[in-house]
């Protein structure tokens, strides 16, 4: 794709998200095919709004999806509840997963990195919702390409509290329990869609370690759902319980 296609497509998914509405996929025009210029789509678009990378979503490569990452912008990373969020109707769609915060950077280099290196640099490991939001109305019809245009579908993170043992916690499956107003929800056995959360992070330390960008101290990287998407309902007090790490208590309102 040409500099201007790329600047196209950022615009189109710019402008659904300043509407705060999903809108028709990506002109014929500048459709990405290729997943290096769908990578080039994020970057202008994140460029386009002029806001930070606060964190990253991954998740390992597959031979249909060789590439599955997308920066997370600061401004959408929220810790306080109510949590803003854009909504259709009266539900929103959400992740529960476990993330993990950077004390130190893995920057730039061409040998990437292993697993004791990224185990290394981890300071934290925090349950988390991944807040969910296509720009695409029809977002069944589009190719992967197109929603990795779109940051993947990330809205947003709400981070919950840390796990004390870190590392040490047994994180490839547990169960999963939402509650709203006291009223079970969802009761479902957990398990990480890649295996493990840590193995997508160290994919992606090396992924981003080899195109000169790396990965930034303090950002904070979440991996994969414990139990796919789901549809929870706005302005209900949520309680997510990760097995008995701990759990997440949100409310999620219209923004």
């Amino acid at each position: 794709m040409t500099d201007a296609e790329i600047d196209s497509a950022a615009r189109h998914l710019v402008a659904a998200r300043r509407a705060g509405k999903s809108g028709a996929r990506l002109p014929e025009s500048c459709r990405p095919i290729e997943l290096t210029d769908a990578i080039s789509i994020q970057r202008r678009v994140q460029a386009l709004l002029g806001v930070a990378t606060g964190g990253w979503k991954c998740s390992l490569p597959t031979a249909e999806r060789a590439v599955s990452c997308a920066p997370i912008f600061a401004p959408s990373i929220r810790r306080d509840s109510p949590c803003p969020v854009v909504a259709h109707g009266s539900t929103a769609k959400i992740e529960p997963e476990i993330a993990f915060v950077l004390g130190r950077g893995l920057p730039p280099r061409e040998a990437g990195y292993g697993e004791s290196e990224v185990r290394a640099a981890i300071a934290e490991t925090r349950l988390v919702l991944e807040l969910l939001d296509s720009r695409y109305a029809e977002a069944a019809a589009v190719s992967f390409a197109e929603v990795l245009a779109d940051q993947v579908n990330n809205q947003g993170l709400f981070v919950g509290p840390a796990l004390a043992p870190g590392l040490a916690t047994p994180l490839e499956a547990f169960p999963i329990a939402i509650e709203a107003n006291g009223r079970t929800l969802l009761t479902r056995e957990g398990r990480h869609p890649d295996g493990h959360p840590l193995r997508p992070l160290v994919w992606l330390a090396s992924y981003l370690a080899r195109r000169e960008r790396g990965l930034a101290a303090g950002e904070i990287v979440t991996t994969g759902s414990y139990v796919g998407a789901l549809e929870l309902p706005l302005d209900a007090p949520l309680t997510v319980r990760f097995g008995a790490f701990g759990e997440i208590r949100v409310t999620l309102v219209g923004a």
